[in-house]
């Protein structure tokens, strides 16, 4: 146990949280692999354990524990080797439930983040646009105010749950000429005339949702605006933070769930009289993996505890995402590699490891796009800011 940041209460919850997911989850993952559907009833299991709600305040059914319990949750959804029951899991509670978390009103938290919090209600967050991708402020979604009410039009893409979901938290312009300071948040019920959705087939993360979202006139009531008209991209920014933070704790453990898999297999693997962990370039090779691995962790964990202590850690985020994706990456194909031509089979767990390791660079902001935030920060001393 890392006592630095872990307590007794943390590891009690890790093996308990393991131990749901073994019997819970584990039994289905092949299925929803192959289906691309998750059943709905492993939404409402999570709910009735407070999984949903570790993070989320008292008041509206959450157990508002500090960001380590949460840390632990993304690890141990990695070692059952299924990145999209993962993805489905932490987008609706980490992405769709901040913002309804932080910018919600009573009303709204009370209709949605609620019966988030006990599975009954499935959300989804939709920033990125087919013509955007990492653009935030470039997106052509509007939300025109009429009257009472705001008419949508445009559309999303890769939306993580963007089929699942009962309801949206949709990013849209509502003065399109003030370009990022004209975005607003707002949240949509799924079923509102006027939303179409199309399944998107994909590489990887198979077992979730991903979905091109498409927006036609769609009336909704001016109270469902979240937070302040004109303020979305700050919103969208600053949660961008937790955002990576997670997907940097993914990486971290993937990483770890191959090096230890890949132990274990060249333990029993023999070749030449002996098993293929006592030859030297293979053992060199986990070292260095090894290394890289818990390098990461160390750093993302203390990453987590700035966060957690209510720091604004845009750039050390971005540092930990841009760098953990990047190792798990290259640890799943050099542990694939050690596995020979088994890693290249699928009842084997690296292949499918590899293409679903093979999205953290891309989603929450690509790799391209945190290295020029990070060189703004450090070279044009770029000072980004908290949303008012």
């Amino acid at each position: 146990m890392n006592t630095l940041y872990f307590t007794e209460e943390h590891e009690s919850f890790r093996q308990s949280f393991r131990e749901f997911l073994q019997k819970e989850v584990v039994p289905h993952i092949e299925k929803w692999e192959k289906e691309g559907t998750i059943e709905r009833f492993i939404w409402k299991k999570f709910g009735e354990m407070g999984y949903f709600g570790l993070n989320s305040p008292e008041a509206y059914g959450g157990l508002a524990l500090d960001l380590f319990y949460t840390t632990i949750f993304l690890e141990e959804l990695q070692k059952i080797n299924s990145s999209g029951f993962a993805a489905a899991m932490w987008a609706h509670a980490y992405l769709a439930m901040t913002h309804v978390h932080k910018e919600g009103d009573d009303r709204i938290k009370k209709a949605y983040l609620t019966p988030s919090i006990e599975g009954e209600k499935i959300g989804c967050l939709c920033i990125t646009e087919p013509f955007g991708g990492s653009d935030v402020a470039g997106m052509r979604t509007t939300a025109i105010k009429k009257g009472d009410t705001y008419i949508i039009n445009g559309s999303k893409t890769f939306i993580t749950n963007g089929v699942y979901a009962d309801y949206m938290v949709v990013a849209a312009k509502t003065q399109p000429e003030l370009n990022h300071k004209g975005i607003s948040i707002f949240i949509i019920d799924s079923n509102t005339k006027g939303i179409s959705t199309t399944k998107l087939d994909k590489l990887g993360w198979r077992a979730s949702d991903t979905a091109e979202i498409a927006f036609d006139n769609v009336i909704i009531p001016a109270e469902n605006l979240m937070g302040k008209e004109g303020k979305g991209f700050s919103y969208i920014m600053q949660h961008f933070a937790l955002e990576r933070m997670v997907m940097s704790i993914n990486a971290h453990a993937r990483a770890e769930y191959a090096i230890e898999y890949a132990l274990q297999y060249m333990s029993e693997r023999e070749a030449f009289g002996k098993t293929i962990d006592k030859f030297q370039a293979l053992r060199h090779k986990i070292a260095e993996m090894a290394s890289e691995a818990e390098m990461c962790k160390a750093f993302n964990y203390s990453v987590v505890k700035r966060l957690d202590n209510g720091e604004y850690v845009v750039k050390e985020a971005t540092m930990a995402k841009l760098t953990s994706t990047k190792i798990a990456d290259k640890v799943a194909y050099g542990c694939l590699q050690l596995l020979g031509g088994y890693g290249y089979m699928e009842d084997y767990p690296m292949a499918r490891l590899l293409r679903d390791s093979r999205l953290g660079p891309i989603g929450g902001g690509t790799s391209e796009i945190l290295k020029e935030i990070i060189a703004k920060i450090l070279i044009d001393k770029k000072n980004y800011k908290p949303a008012t």
